[in-house]
């Protein structure tokens, strides 16, 4: 009997190609579609696409409220940034992928799973470490990794060739070679012309933003709520986290909000370039970052500002299935107990502006902040002592140090 395998299957160049390549060799190919909000993308002609590549199965699996309440906002409740900039969007959804694809695995009785991800890249990492800890026992088919497949397919103009010559629709084309992954948290390019650090994306390329000088020419104001670092209504209406991110998409690419072209470290160790639009994301972080302000205490967003790097390449790297994450999600949970409240921001040609932050649990208190008359609840005093005993170790080393070029003074001078 032919062997089972279930592939994570975009309808992109590669797994597209890769379905192909698995039936040709003789496997009965389950492809795993997750919908996680690609808009850009058709579900039903992806479907139909793996169908005619000979798939004996395609499992389209509605996957976009899980991934935004378990996966998009456990991140942003980090505030999580790989390197600074990266909002790692698709970082966070292999997994999510991975895991549905052995769910699927384990239904249909299929020992094989595949991916498409090359191996120079860090997706190999993030699915395979997600297929060792759901499955341990799981055997993985990575034909990038594969040296027959990699004779056939040097490189990405050869599965376009392919692709053409089997009459196999795919988005990228010898003109417009980049590789797009899409979900509701962002689209990300990459190969191509983008190889070239130097080389500028093409304005076409974009898919969910306007640039920012055609963004309008006014400010668009909103506010999103938050209950323990989640956000639940945008402009006063609740919705579903799916729905919540999709609507704060729409306005953010609207005003040109979310664009960002990086050079990041790469797991493997190589440099690559990769261009993202987040614009949903974008304001989320910015917002959330805003209502911490007034609810979480000093040391407490310090420790978790220090951790967030951490946790950031744990993501990035693919550690997502493992102990240290959950006690690092713990600790996050914990940190979000108050922060619970209403953001205000403004957005306008790629910017976003917060104009206003309130809470039922700030910890902002007037009284003692104000530079008018505090009326007692603030004693100036106070900070003398406060400065004194801070000083302390700078006072003794200064002292001693005096002391010492004295010394060495009267030393030189009987010589």
């Amino acid at each position: 009997m032919p062997k089972k395998v279930v592939l994570a299957y975009s309808g992109g160049l590669d797994t597209t190609i890769i379905t192909k390549w698995l039936v040709m060799k003789g496997y009965d190919v389950i492809c795993c579609l997750l919908d996680l909000g690609q808009k850009v993308e058709n579900l039903e002609a992806i479907k139909e696409k793996a169908m005619k590549c000979g798939a004996k199965k395609t499992v389209c699996v509605d996957a976009k409220e899980e991934f935004v309440s378990d996966y998009v906002f456990k991140v942003m409740k980090w505030n999580a940034r790989y390197e600074g900039e990266y909002l790692l969007g698709t970082s966070m959804a292999r997994p999510l992928i991975a895991k549905k694809q052995i769910e699927v695995a384990n239904k249909e009785g299929a020992e094989y799973v595949s991916h498409g991800a090359t191996g120079k890249g860090n997706d190999q990492v993030r699915f395979e470490m997600a297929y060792y800890s759901l499955k341990p026992d799981v055997k993985i088919i990575a034909p990038w990794k594969d040296d027959e497949f990699l004779k056939q397919f040097p490189g990405r103009q050869e599965m376009i060739a392919f692709a053409q010559a089997n009459n196999i629709p795919v988005k990228a084309t010898k003109n417009q070679p980049w590789s797009s992954d899409e979900n509701l948290m962002h689209i990300s390019f990459e190969a191509g012309m983008l190889e070239d650090p130097w080389v500028k994306p093409l304005p076409e390329m974009f898919e969910l933003t306007v640039g920012p000088k055609n963004a309008p020419d006014k400010t668009t104001e909103l506010q999103i709520d938050f209950e323990q670092g989640v956000p639940i209504a945008v402009n006063g209406k609740k919705l579903s986290p799916a729905k919540l991110l999709e609507k704060l998409n729409e306005i953010g690419g609207e005003n040109g909000v979310g664009r960002l072209d990086m050079v990041e470290n790469r797991f493997v160790g190589m440099k690559s370039r990769g261009v993202y639009e987040t614009p949903g994301g974008t304001i989320l972080w910015q917002a959330h970052k805003a209502i911490e302000s007034i609810t979480m205490d000093r040391d407490t967003m310090h420790l978790r500002d220090k951790l967030m790097p951490e946790f950031a390449e744990m993501v990035y790297y693919g550690f997502w299935f493992c102990d240290k994450m959950a006690a690092l999600d713990a600790f996050i949970d914990a940190t979000q107990k108050y922060v619970t409240g209403t953001v205000r921001l403004e957005l306008y040609k790629g910017n976003i502006m917060v104009t206003g932050r309130k809470s039922p649990h700030s910890l902002y208190d007037i009284k003692v902040a104000s530079m008018d008359d505090d009326r007692g609840a603030y004693n100036q005093k106070d900070a003398i002592g406060f400065i004194r005993l801070n000083a302390l170790p700078q006072r003794v080393q200064g002292l001693k140090r005096r002391s010492m070029r004295i010394g060495h003074a009267k030393t030189l001078a009987k010589k």
